[in-house]
């Protein structure tokens, strides 16, 4: 699991932090004024592509994995960037257990009524909502739902993201994988020259 290190230092002193990613909210929890260092991860596995502003770019998420995208968004659609003016397509598939547990859903919503050609929204509550053999729906299954566009976008050259409770990754593998059965594809080479393109990011913890 990744880490994050963080110096705090209050009135009281310095303390000194080591915290698995995602526990971060939590930890503000109490704290009125303190000066802080934070230090972390680093890499670019998560890093938004910027050489092509009409690409594709898929993004999965349950929970706080949401956090990234929202940046991404806001680079896309608030940010006067003068190098980069989004024209693609930005697709946000979102799973948490019902709508009170959506994070930034009125933010996500005014880019869906903004930007209706280039952002699309999926959400998929556990708790509210069936899937299509009657379980509950998960991010997995809103996936299988739209596989064959997936599908087509990923051969067309589209970034997909994984970001949240590494729980969920099976899940999503295993959708993806019987997805490409289907289709007459083998996953275990997709999944590769996915990695090779550098189509494929994950940050789970």
């Amino acid at each position: 699991m990744r880490k994050f290190w963080l110096l705090l230092l209050t009135g009281l002193g310095c303390q000194l932090s080591i915290l698995n990613v995602g526990e971060l909210t939590s930890f503000w929890v109490g704290i009125e004024s303190a000066t802080i260092f934070l230090a972390g991860p680093s890499g670019k596995i998560m890093l938004l592509p910027e050489d092509d502003p009409n690409a594709t770019h898929i993004m999965i998420a349950t929970g706080t994995g949401v956090a990234p995208y929202r940046g991404y968004l806001r680079r896309m659609f608030m940010e006067s960037v003068p190098n980069y003016k989004f024209g693609g397509l930005a697709w946000l598939f979102l799973g948490v257990a019902n709508s009170d547990s959506l994070l930034y859903d009125e933010e996500f919503s005014k880019y869906l009524k903004d930007y209706p050609n280039n952002f699309r929204y999926d959400r998929a509550l556990s708790r509210e909502q069936k899937n299509k053999n009657g379980g509950k729906m998960y991010v997995q299954d809103k996936i299988e739902e739209y596989s064959d566009e997936i599908f087509k976008l990923l051969d067309n050259g589209a970034h997909i993201y994984f970001c949240g409770l590494k729980g969920m990754m099976p899940g999503i593998q295993d959708t993806l994988k019987r997805v490409a059965e289907q289709r007459g594809e083998s996953w275990e080479e997709k999944l590769s020259q996915l990695k090779k393109n550098k189509q494929w990011h994950v940050e789970v913890y």
